[in-house]
């Protein structure tokens, strides 16, 4: 499979616009999800781990209890690219 190239920084606010709750942080995209309790935020991360390998792109992420803290970058080409904002796409659309 071919790597997306990164996006140019003038064009990730561009892009970030089109994702509501995400930010920019230290050149990752970052969002925090709460939910109802753990079986909820554990079922998302279960329902997004099939996205991953679906995209063949994984996060950086983690959870406590109700929160899921979400973490996107590329890795391999250092910075943000089509990968991390499909990712970030579906994480909202799953998420209540």
């Amino acid at each position: 499979m071919t790597r997306p190239a990164r996006i140019p920084d003038g064009d990730v606010a561009e892009r970030l616009s089109e994702l509501e709750g995400w930010n920019v942080e230290g050149g990752q995209l970052v969002r925090q999800f709460t939910f109802k309790d753990f079986v909820a935020a554990f079922s998302f991360m279960t329902a997004m781990a099939l996205v991953a390998e679906k995209l063949d792109h994984h996060p950086d992420w983690s959870n406590v209890y109700n929160r899921v803290t979400i973490r996107l970058h590329t890795h391999d080409v250092g910075g943000l690219t089509e990968l991390d904002f499909q990712f970030a796409a579906h994480a909202s659309d799953l998420a209540p």
